[in-house]
Parts: C-alpha cells; sequence; structure tokens
C-alpha cells in the first residue's frame, strides 16, 4: 500500500529540492530526486508545492477556543486538531502558573490523551510554563499562582508525570538552580522565562542545566541602571551565551520585524526556536476569551491579531498559528524559507532530544508531513502517512 507524493519541492538541509517521496505504513520509505514512471496504489501529484516535515510547537495554551488546562479530554483534542490544520503535526502542552491540584488533573487529562488523537497534533509531552516565575515578571500570569520552588511539591509533580519535558522557571529564585539540577537529571528540560535575572546569574543557571530561554524578550529582564552601573539581563544573555537556545513568537506582535531581523540575524537559525505561545483564541473570532482554564482563567481581550490584557497594558499570549510564523520570518525577518523552515522543524526536536525521529523527512521516519504554497499557506497536512486535512 504505497503512497507517491509526486513533483515536491522538498525544504530540508538549507535547500529546496525537486523529488517525490514514498511512503508505506506510516513511514517514509523512499525519496527519489528524479521522476520514475511506476504503478503505485495511490500518487497524490503536488504540482510543485513546497513540502517539508511537520511543524513542532514546543509551547502552545490552546486553540480553537479550548486551553489545555480546562481540564476535559475534548479540550485537548479541539486544540491540537485546530494546531494540525495550519502544520503542527506535533506539539507540548503548555500550562500556565496554577496549583499543584490544577497541574495534577493536566498530567491525568494528557494521561489519556496521549496516543488517542487520530486528527490532532502527537502530543510529545508537556511544558510546565510556572509556577516558579518572578513576581516582577509575571506577565499575564496569574500572580496568585506564583511562588518559590519547593522542592516537596515539584519532585511530587515529578514523580507524578513521566511526559514533563520542559519546565519553565526564573532562575534567580531561591532554589531554582537545585531544582534545575534534579530535573535535568530527570530528562526535563530546564528553559529560563518570566525571569528577572542578571547575566550572571543565567550563567549560573547554565552551570546548572539551563539550556533554553522561553519567548524572547517577553516576561524577562534587559538592561538595567543601578547607581550609574548597567548590568546585562537575560535578554542580552540569549544573545551572548552560545549555549542557550531561544524561543520567540514570530507573530509580528509580540516582536516587531526589527527585533524578528536582529534575533535572526545575531542569534542565527541554529538556536532560534519557532513557537506560537497561542492559546485558546487561537483560531477564533476576536472578541473577550479567557487565558488559562475556563474555570480559574484570566479574562482577555482578542484584538489586532493579538491576545491583550482588559485595559491593554499587556500582550496576555498569542493567537498564532505554525504557518503564520514562518510566513512572517520569511516576510518580516528576511530569513529564507529553508531557515525558517529549520526553526520550527529541527531545532525543536535537537531541543527536545528526539532529533534521531522528528523533524526531518528521511527515509524510515514517520511521514509526518507538511504541503504549503509561496505564502505559507496550507495545502495538505498527513500525519503517519495519512492525509488529514
Amino acid at each position: 500500500m504505497i503512497t507517491c507524493l509526486k513533483n515536491c519541492r522538498l525544504v530540508q538541509d538549507g535547500t529546496i529540492t525537486s523529488c517525490d517521496i514514498l511512503m508505506e505504513s506510516g513511514r517514509i520509505i523512499q525519496i527519489r530526486t528524479t521522476h520514475q514512471a511506476a504503478h503505485w496504489h495511490t500518487v497524490i501529484d503536488l504540482n510543485h508545492a513546497y513540502v517539508s516535515a511537520g511543524f513542532i510547537d514546543l509551547h502552545v495554551h490552546g486553540g480553537g477556543g479550548a486551553d489545555f488546562m480546562d481540564g476535559t479530554v475534548k479540550a485537548w483534542h479541539t486544540a491540537s486538531a485546530m494546531h494540525l490544520k495550519y502544520g503542527t503535526t506535533a506539539l507540548l502542552p503548555t500550562t500556565t502558573a496554577s496549583s499543584a491540584e490544577e497541574l495534577l488533573k493536566t498530567f491525568e487529562v494528557f494521561s489519556q490523551c496521549k496516543n488517542s488523537f487520530q486528527d490532532g497534533a502527537k502530543l510529545l509531552g508537556l511544558h510546565l510554563e510556572g509556577p516558579y516565575l518572578s513576581p516582577e515578571q509575571c506577565g499575564a500570569m496569574n500572580s496568585k499562582n506564583i511562588r518559590q520552588p519547593d522542592p516537596d511539591e515539584y519532585k511530587m509533580l515529578v514523580h507524578a508525570c513521566p511526559h514533563i519535558r520542559c519546565w519553565t522557571i526564573a532562575p534567580e529564585l531561591e532554589g531554582a538552580l537545585k531544582m534545575a539540577k534534579y530535573i535535568t537529571a530527570q530528562g526535563i528540560l530546564p528553559s529560563i522565562g518570566h525571569s528577572n535575572a542578571t547575566y550572571e546569574e543565567v550563567a549560573a543557571a547554565c552551570a546548572s542545566g539551563f539550556r533554553h530561554v522561553t519567548h524572547l524578550y517577553s516576561a524577562m529582564s534587559t538592561i538595567v541602571r543601578k547607581q550609574g552601573f548597567r548590568y546585562p539581563g537575560v535578554v542580552e544573555s540569549a544573545y551572548l551565551i552560545d549555549g542557550l537556545t531561544s524561543e520567540i513568537i514570530a507573530d509580528g506582535f509580540h516582536l516587531p520585524p526589527a527585533l524578528l531581523q536582529f534575533s535572526y540575524r545575531f542569534i542565527g537559525t541554529d538556536r532560534l526556536i519557532l513557537v506560537t505561545d497561542a492559546m485558546r483564541g487561537a483560531g477564533m473570532p476576536e472578541g473577550e476569551s479567557i487565558l488559562g482554564s475556563i474555570k480559574n482563567g484570566q479574562k482577555v481581550l482578542i484584538e489586532d491579531g493579538v491576545a491583550k490584557l482588559p485595559d491593554r497594558s499587556a500582550f496576555a499570549g498569542s493567537v498564532a498559528t505554525a504557518d503564520r510564523l514562518v510566513h512572517n520570518m520569511v516576510a518580516l525577518a528576511g530569513a529564507a524559507l529553508p531557515e525558517a523552515i529549520k526553526m520550527i522543524t529541527e531545532n525543536p526536536a535537537k531541543v527536545l532530544g528526539i532529533a534521531d525521529t522528528f523533524g526531518r523527512i528521511d527515509i524510515g521516519r514517520a511521514a509526518d508531513i507538511v504541503v504549503f504554497d509561496e505564502k505559507i499557506q496550507i495545502l495538505k497536512v498527513f500525519l503517519d502517512g495519512t492525509q488529514v486535512h
């Protein structure tokens, strides 16, 4: 039962290559750079559309009117199915700062959903954003749920859920470095975010296992002056420390074109990861919405293509989809298409340590494939070799 994707333009390895891709039993079995006549079970002529590995979103809270903190299988299915339509074939459902009880409920739902959706993005694990964050950099997080790292609590959470893959923590908090060492030993990636750390504190964090920065520029320290002296913060550290990868929300609002260009030029294509940070308003009409769970979340307003706090004093998550991130890196940041694709396929796979199975179109890998046009509009999506959109 072989399917041939004919007349593809494969975007990978810094180039665009004309080829045919053969799939069987959910796997890629051959990539032909010369078009050979043959009788396949199914031939899908893509008419020279672009093809890449499925997009991987490391930081996404919800979409389609649902949030992963809602605590229901229905909400998880709604959000993962909505993002699949826009090319995201795998993602990390992401929490907001909340109580331990609410996190444990989220863990339960993940266990029910992790392998159950045939028409939704694959769930690679969980990204916990908080609750160990800086009160001064809480952003749209509910400050009532922000607290210092508690070894009894975070060890209990780790043991309760073996599927935590990334944990956003403010490294300057008391006990945060000890926590980072602990979770790193458990195979969890510590990420710097919602942090007021100085450069020296970030350097110490890297020595304790931190290797990643959550949504660069959003809710984090930058240069400050104290008695005339200037002190760099997390933003500057992301540029200076080669061992750090950084997420950027390339929705065109969280980072304006100039900052997209700046991060692209000076951090570069090997260390940048495109994330949506999408909340439930992604894929929905503008108007009132909720950030976080229906029960305990905060009211927000979606307007001008972004979610805002009701007083419009700050953003409250994005409503972006993955295809828009790629489009904006090309159109606004000036990245070449293969570079932009790498930031949402290979780079996130490497950050999670799953680059041997995700992030590329190669023989033997799962046939998670996205087909799109010159405007990065999604034409088709294949999940394990089956066309789902």
